[in-house]
C-alpha cells in the first residue's frame, strides 16, 4: 500500500503540522533550559560564596553535595549541583553558591556553555529528522495535486 496515496491530503497537512509543532516545541524547551541555566549561574553570580564540597550519591540526573557555608551551616541541597559531569561519590569538590540561596550551587569553574553542546545536538537531531519529513509531506501534497500552502 502506497502510504502517500493512504494518507490523503488531510491527513499529510495535520501530519505535517503536528511534526512542525512537535519540533518547534523541542526547540523552545531547549532554548528554555538554556536561559534558565544561565539565570542561575547570574543568581550565583550576584551573590558568590565558595566552599568545598563532599559529594555523596550520584543519579542519572544528578549529584548529591554536603557543603558548610560562610555561617556555620550544614547544606545538601535538594537539587542537587549543578553541572555535575565527571563528579562520583565520594570526591570533594570546590563549589560555589549564591549566599542567599545556599539550594542553588554549581561546580566552581563550571557554568552554562557547559549546556550548549546537548542542547545544541539535540535541536539540531530535532530538525535533521523533522526537516526531511515536512519535505517529504510538502513533495507527496504537490504530487497529489494540492497546492502546498505557505
Amino acid at each position: 500500500m502506497n502510504i502517500r496515496r493512504g494518507i490523503g491530503p488531510w491527513g499529510r497537512r495535520v501530519a505535517a503540522r503536528v511534526i512542525a509543532a512537535l519540533a518547534a516545541v523541542i526547540t523552545a524547551l531547549c532554548l528554555l533550559l538554556l536561559v534558565s541555566a544561565w539565570r542561575n549561574d547570574a543568581a550565583i553570580g550576584a551573590h558568590p560564596a565558595q566552599a568545598v564540597a563532599d559529594v555523596g550519591a550520584i543519579s542519572f540526573n544528578r549529584a548529591v553535595v554536603s557543603f558548610t557555608t560562610a555561617d556555620g551551616s550544614v547544606h545538601i541541597p535538594s537539587n542537587g549541583v549543578l553541572y555535575p559531569e565527571g563528579l562520583r561519590a565520594g570526591d570533594r569538590v570546590r563549589v560555589v553558591y549564591d549566599a542567599t540561596n545556599p539550594e542553588l550551587v554549581k561546580v566552581a569553574g563550571r557554568d552554562f556553555t557547559l549546556a550548549l553542546l546537548p542542547v545544541g545536538t539535540v535541536v539540531l537531531i530535532t530538525w535533521l529528522i523533522a526537516a526531511p519529513l515536512l519535505w517529504w509531506f510538502r513533495r507527496s501534497r504537490s504530487h497529489a495535486g494540492e497546492q502546498p500552502s505557505r
